[in-house]
């Protein structure tokens, strides 16, 4: 199958209220589109958005790089694996597979390219998500749990260490016994910090604390002396999937693939953590539909582990014609790689080479 067409557009969506990221307030998100089209007509769309104080390059620096293949990649082949573009920053390298791959499925006829068919579940779960200091999260983690949620995460590490053993503490009695609480620090704290977090939260099941150190290279020094499970997420950054033999400590890493650098890259660590036992969890970087009704079919083939999608729900708009059914417990996966393939041309900006 030849490439007959590679265009780019800008989007730039508001959120629903302001997302606090490593000391940046957002209003927005913003990212470019990849639309391939192939000889025979068949389209596939992609997502490339670097996502500010994580992704090491820039949307200029992603963009940049895309506008070149935009020039060279029209009439060639399109792989499968796009190894040969290794050398792409992360973000522009899911953008081009996630088009490709979705050009592969279009012309195809699949719901999704393999290796993404292969072992595919219809659904996948979801984790929620509770983030903010509003005085609220408690009250939002019952109505999560009556609706069916499997999991919850609660972000920690924006108050004093005591407030935020308390708040976990409360969250995890609400859910009880019946639903998994997921705690995610983003490296807000130092090892002693961390410690007395701990010991605040004895007694509290917790499934694992997603990056608690400010100091990542100490989390194996934590993890052997504290009371709860470690999982890997910003520590992912640059790492190969075959380097996590060296972390053997972890419970779970947390894959988002605009980060990581693709959906094969991305699987591959999936499948190097639960050789090692651990869990793989897939999680979203703030992406348009796009971006996120593909994770949901990658979450189906990687497992059962509930998905990181409910950063969805703070988009106020966006660049599909039919939004995804977020937030909700459980996701479909045909209606959700259906509805994020269907672009609106309305809400997009096409941008010159």
């Amino acid at each position: 199958m030849k490439l007959a067409g590679f265009d780019l557009y800008h989007y730039k969506l508001p959120f629903s209220e302001p997302v606090a990221l490593k000391r940046s307030l957002l209003q927005h998100r913003e990212g470019v589109l990849i639309r391939l089209t192939a000889e025979d007509g068949s389209v596939g769309w992609g997502e490339t958005a670097p996502l500010p104080g994580f992704s090491p390059e820039t949307l200029q620096t992603a963009t940049g790089q895309l506008q070149e293949l935009s020039l060279s990649l029209p009439g060639q082949e399109v792989p499968g694996d796009w190894t040969n573009h290794a050398d792409l920053v992360p973000s522009a390298r899911f953008g081009l597979e996630l088009a490709a791959w979705n050009l592969s499925a279009n012309s195809s006829g699949e719901m999704s390219p393999k290796p993404l068919n292969d072992h595919s579940r219809e659904g996948v779960f979801v984790n929620g998500l509770l983030s903010g200091l509003s005085d609220g999260l408690v009250e939002g983690a019952d109505r999560m749990r009556a609706a069916g949620y499997r999991a919850v995460k609660l972000k920690v590490g924006g108050r004093e260490v005591e407030g935020d053993a308390r708040l976990a503490r409360e969250v995890g009695e609400v859910l009880g016994d019946g639903v998994s609480l997921r705690l995610d620090a983003n490296r807000a704290w130092g090892l002693g910090e961390a410690l007395e977090f701990g010991r605040g939260l004895t007694g509290v099941r917790v499934e694992y604390v997603e990056e608690p150190l400010a100091e990542p290279g100490r989390l194996g020094e934590l993890a052997g002396m504290w009371g709860l499970s470690v999982a890997l997420d910003e520590s992912l950054v640059g790492m190969g999937p075959e380097d996590l033999g060296g972390d053997r400590y972890a419970r779970a890493v947390v894959l988002k693939p605009t980060l990581l650098g693709g959906l094969y890259r991305t699987l591959r660590f999936a499948e190097e953590a639960k050789a090692l036992g651990m869990k793989a969890v897939i999680s979203s970087s703030y992406e348009s539909g796009v971006g996120t009704g593909a994770l949901v079919a990658l979450a189906a083939a990687v497992g059962d582990e509930p998905v990181g999608l409910d950063t969805y729900r703070r988009l106020a708009e966006d660049v599909i014609e039919v939004p995804l059914d977020l937030p909700a417990p459980f996701m479909d996966v045909r209606r959700a790689t259906e509805a994020a393939r269907r672009v609106d041309p309305r809400k997009i900006e096409a941008l010159s080479g």
